[in-house]
């Protein structure tokens, strides 16, 4: 028998690749944090001894889902400002309490309580965008999760930075900082074409290339995004953008709800992809991302939730199953975006987006042990005919039990294993009584 740390008995494993498989009574085997095999359940006690064994008999094993667009640390203005269209959001509310409140002790403590979150709902990996990034970088490095850090860059002054050009060279020290870790990678991430100049987005494109790291940016996500960009350069966002060189495989398009067929064309024949954000979207009547024109076009296609300031939450099954739905009734088609592709799209086409899918994001032999354990024995969940649908369609995340990243086992049986519960309840109410004071 060949020893291991750690092997899970399930009911039932679904790996992603292949697309649309469920494994019945199999097992993953896992050693120094990467999946050795998937194998049935019989097989696996014959073949392996290991430090740990779990038997999950009424479960489904499914890789850890993939956030792929955040702003972690805005959970403590969880309904600050709700019930307003994007800009007034952002203008009236949003950005008077960022330049109020936000600091680096903000920052810490808004990206644990994200992160614990994120954890307890199936979330292994998640794709940040906000202020103080250096913070957010070292809390999920503290508590062993999987990141990757966005580089914010806007034109104007913040707490975090007074330029475009120190918004940059902050970045690129926290890359260098982080260059090579198992668990936290970088991205460049311009706010948006209406915060962001030329010169600045050319200077991205060109570290982009260099260093080989995503630009994350959010892109045709409003009416008023699109009448902006008319106004002050002559042109749509999408075609600026175009124009200046960042349509190209490291170009992560968040929200992406205003775009013509012939955009969609010339989006997918770059190679970018799209990060699909809908319950936000439909919180702020954005509009709404063609989803399944997309992924017809070839363009691969991932979820996020947003920050809990405009959604509220970051519940990634709450997504997916908005995802399926909204597709539907957006193509007229009920066959658009099935449960599977809905699952692909939270857990590898997020991966591939971050450049990660060698990584993470199926389960399959070679790949890190990023495992999420969702129980399906309950009311809730009963008949099961199809897991794959039953996750999707009926399943919430509190029935995530269990999460490994790296084979860590970072929730476990409901418990944090790698963050203070009461600690960050405790910080999030002090955060609430002093922003509510002077809301």
């Amino acid at each position: 028998m060949l020893a291991i740390d750690t092997l899970i008995h399930a009911r039932w494993i679904i790996p992603v690749e292949p697309d649309n498989t469920v494994l019945d009574y199999h097992s993953i085997a896992i050693h120094e944090g990467r999946i050795v095999a998937l194998l049935p359940t019989v097989q696996a006690i014959a073949n392996y001894h290991a430090s740990t064994t779990l038997t999950l008999n009424e479960h489904a094993l499914i890789p850890g889902l993939v956030n792929a667009h955040t702003h972690a640390a805005m959970s403590l203005f969880r309904g600050l400002a709700d019930d307003l269209p994007l800009m007034e959001w952002l203008n009236n509310h949003i950005w008077p309490a960022e330049g109020a409140w936000v600091s680096t002790e903000f920052a810490r403590h808004g990206t644990q309580l994200a992160i614990a979150e994120m954890l307890r709902g199936g979330t292994t990996c998640f794709n940040d965008m906000y202020f103080f990034p250096d913070e957010t970088a070292r809390v999920a490095e503290e508590c062993q999760m999987r990141a990757t850090i966005g580089l914010i860059v806007i034109d104007f002054p913040t707490v975090w930075a007074a330029s475009a050009e120190e918004y940059i060279n902050k970045g690129l020290a926290l890359h260098d900082r982080y260059r090579g870790h198992p668990l936290v990678r970088t991205a460049f991430a311009p706010h948006a074409p209406y915060t962001v100049s030329n010169a600045p987005l050319e200077k991205i494109r060109t570290y982009a290339d260099e260093l080989d790291i995503p630009i994350n940016m959010h892109i045709h996500e409003t009416v008023d995004e699109i009448n902006h960009g008319l106004t002050h350069y002559n042109t749509r966002p999408l075609r600026r953008l175009d124009q200046l060189g960042l349509l190209s495989p490291h170009l992560i398009g968040v929200h992406m709800t205003q775009l013509t067929d012939d955009e969609i064309s010339r989006y997918a024949a770059t190679g970018a992809h799209v990060v699909h954000c809908p319950e936000s979207n439909l919180k702020l009547a954005s509009g709404f991302c063609p989803v399944q024109k997309l992924i017809d076009a070839g363009v691969n296609v991932a979820i996020g939730t947003d920050g809990a300031a405009s959604n509220n939450d970051l519940d990634m099954f709450s997504e997916m199953r908005t995802t399926a739905l909204l597709a539907k009734a957006v193509a007229s088609d009920a066959s658009a975006v099935s449960a599977a592709t809905a699952l692909r799209m939270a857990t590898l086409n997020g991966a591939k987006a971050l450049g990660l899918d060698e990584e993470i994001g199926s389960l399959l032999p070679g790949k890190a042990a990023d495992i999420t354990a969702v129980h399906l024995g309950s009311i809730e969940t009963q008949p099961i005919y199809h897991p794959i649908s039953q996750l999707v369609y009926a399943t919430g995340r509190d029935k995530v039990t269990d999460v490994w990243v790296a084979g860590k086992h970072l929730l476990k049986e409901r418990v944090l294993t790698t963050l203070d519960e009461h600690a960050i309840l405790e910080n999030t109410r002090q955060w609430r009584d002093k922003i509510k004071k002077y809301d």
